[in-house]
């Protein structure tokens, strides 16, 4: 099946995007692709003040070259005891954030998230990765975090998401593209990397994804971040 440039080095075929193999050039991509991500990174990290004690342990699931799981463990220098734990499904992924991490309370699994067994946890982040989780197994995968979590605990999540009718939909699609061109993607890779998403990414709307942490068990949800089609929560156990 030909290949498709979605940017740069990265090619892609329709149906068929994978993050296997683009480790070199993915925070490059990412960051060009998703509105504030390296601020909303850092907005995951303040508030991870609150959730984070001496003795904590936190999740970072889908956590890629490890960027966001670093973050928050250097947020957190004083907290010896304090795990922090991304999970992480491509190998490759999972290769390039430990040869880059440093800091020995960090570490990296390549595990799936679908039957995945986590400790007891203060904190779990989801940053853009729910998103990629088949909708068949999503709810089962919220439970799983919901039940790990400690009393008072906080789940992180932050996901592309659908409008709520077709008519908003195509307002926030046509201004997502409109950032895309200023970020210098050409016309060419916006559909190539479009096309290639197709049943792999898999946004719910904003009410989808409060139904899944609704029939988790979370009670107190709250927005901590919003651009058009891409939006973060908070919700505490």
């Amino acid at each position: 099946m030909k290949k498709e440039t979605v940017d740069g080095n990265i090619k892609s075929s329709n149906a068929s995007w994978s993050f296997e193999n683009i480790e070199e050039d993915f925070e490059m991509h990412i960051k060009k692709s998703i509105p504030h991500y390296l601020e909303w990174q850092n907005l995951v990290c303040g508030i991870s003040d609150f959730f984070v004690g001496d003795d904590s342990q936190v999740y970072d699931l889908g956590s890629s070259t490890g960027a966001l799981t670093r973050k928050l463990a250097a947020r957190h220098p004083l907290k010896s005891r304090a795990l922090f734990t991304g999970i992480e499904v491509v190998p490759s992924m999972v290769k390039k954030a430990t040869e880059l991490n440093t800091d020995s309370r960090v570490s990296f699994e390549c595990q799936d998230l679908r039957g995945f067994q986590f400790d007891k946890s203060s904190l779990i982040t989801a940053y853009y990765t729910i998103q990629f989780i088949n909708p068949s197994h999503r709810q089962e995968v919220i439970n799983g975090i919901y039940e790990s979590l400690n009393w008072g605990g906080a789940f992180i999540m932050f996901e592309k998401v659908r409008g709520p009718d077709a008519r908003f939909q195509d307002y926030m699609m046509q201004i997502y593209n409109d950032f895309k061109l200023e970020n210098n993607f050409t016309a060419e890779e916006i559909i190539g990397k479009s096309r290639s998403l197709k049943g792999v990414l898999e946004p719910f709307s904003s009410e989808g994804n409060h139904g899944l942490l609704r029939r988790a068990g979370f009670i107190d949800v709250m927005p901590v971040a919003k651009w058009l089609c891409f939006e973060g929560v908070l919700a505490v156990k």
